[in-house]
């Protein structure tokens, strides 16, 4: 019950409280209320990650693919279908990421992490940014490691057995719970604005 009010009060405080701490928000051609829907969608998308991975607490045995499929796959496709029903850019990034589709895809990623990483209190925050010539506000917001996660991001040689087979470059490991695992980070194009309003 606590961790849904603090998932509440996290999306309702950064949506009130970026647009005084970032100024060029208030000059964006992103509509603010997409922008809030953003922050609510991810929040849920954060949960539901939360909610599958505390499946694995207490399990004996190790987690397999069957595990992945019903508890990281389902995120990923949640992600793609927020993409598809918004026409946004869904993603999850990681430095140490596991999938090579995860890594920082520009500089903002990059330093965004970096910010993450330098202030652990900050749970997300605004971009303006142009992705593939296309010009938009990105938002980021970060995934802490908990302690059901180290079942597959714990130490190196304690990760399951297909997960060695299936990622033979994986870099998600030897986390601890606290640490910064990673962020979703959401592009919402302008472009979708100035097509609402010349549809009125």
């Amino acid at each position: 019950m606590w961790k849904s009010f603090y998932r509440l009060l996290t999306a309702i405080t950064i949506t009130l409280l970026l647009f005084s701490w970032h100024p060029t928000i208030a000059n964006a051609q992103t509509d603010p209320t997409e922008l809030a829907k953003a922050v609510q969608e991810i929040e849920a998308l954060d949960a539901m990650r939360s909610g599958l991975a505390s499946t694995l607490e207490g399990k004996p045995e190790a987690p397999t693919l069957q595990t992945f499929k019903e508890v990281c796959q389902p995120v990923g496709m949640r992600a793609k279908q927020l993409s598809q029903e918004n026409g946004w850019q869904v993603k999850q990034i990681a430095k140490k990421y596991r999938n090579s589709a995860h890594a920082p895809d520009n500089l903002h990623s990059v330093m965004a992490l970096a910010k993450f990483e330098q202030n652990p209190e900050l749970m997300g925050f605004w971009e303006r940014e142009t992705i593939n010539g296309q010009q938009g506000t990105r938002y980021y917001r970060r995934i802490n490691v908990e302690a059901s996660c180290l079942a597959c991001h714990g130490a190196k040689n304690s990760r399951p057995q297909f997960i060695q087979e299936k990622y033979p470059q994986d870099l998600a490991f030897d986390f601890q719970v606290g640490d910064l695992r990673g962020m979703y980070a959401v592009f919402i194009p302008d472009v979708r604005v100035q097509k609402a309003l010349s549809s009125e």
